[in-house]
C-alpha cells in the first residue's frame, strides 16, 4: 500500500482539524454554561431569561449569540442582537442587575451604502 499523495495528505489533515474544532470550541461554551449555572445557583447573577426579557423589550429583534463572561470581577452577558431594521447590535449587560453597560451598533447594509455616497446621491 502506498502513502497518500501530499495534496491528499493536506486535505485529510484539514478535514481532521475541521471535525476536531467543534469539540474544542464547544469546551468554551460548556465552561461559560457551567460558570453561569454556578453563579445563578449562588444568587450572584440574574437568570438569563430575565436579562433577555429586558433586552427584547428595550431593543427588539432576534438574539443571535450570548456569552457569559467575567469582566474585572463583574459578571456580564455579551449579547449580539439583530434588530428588526437589520441593524446588528452588541450589548454588554451586567449579569447582576440587568443594566446595559455598553452598546455597539453596526449599521445595516443600506446605511453603509448611503454613507459611501454623501447626500445619498451617486
Amino acid at each position: 500500500m502506498t502513502a497518500p499523495h501530499p495534496p491528499r495528505r493536506t486535505a485529510l489533515a484539514l478535514l481532521a482539524s475541521v471535525f476536531t474544532l467543534p469539540a474544542w470550541a464547544d469546551h468554551g461554551a460548556r465552561h461559560d454554561h457551567e460558570r453561569a449555572r454556578q453563579a445563578l445557583q449562588q444568587g450572584r447573577v440574574l437568570p438569563l431569561r430575565q436579562v433577555l426579557d429586558g433586552v427584547e423589550r428595550d431593543y427588539g429583534g432576534q438574539v443571535l449569540k450570548i456569552e457569559f463572561e467575567s469582566d474585572d470581577d463583574r459578571f456580564v452577558y455579551d449579547i449580539r442582537l439583530l434588530q428588526n431594521d437589520g441593524q446588528l447590535v452588541k450589548l454588554r449587560v451586567d449579569a447582576v442587575d440587568g443594566k446595559v453597560l455598553h452598546i455597539r451598533r453596526k449599521p445595516n447594509r443600506a446605511e453603509r451604502k448611503d454613507d459611501a455616497y454623501p447626500g445619498g446621491g451617486r
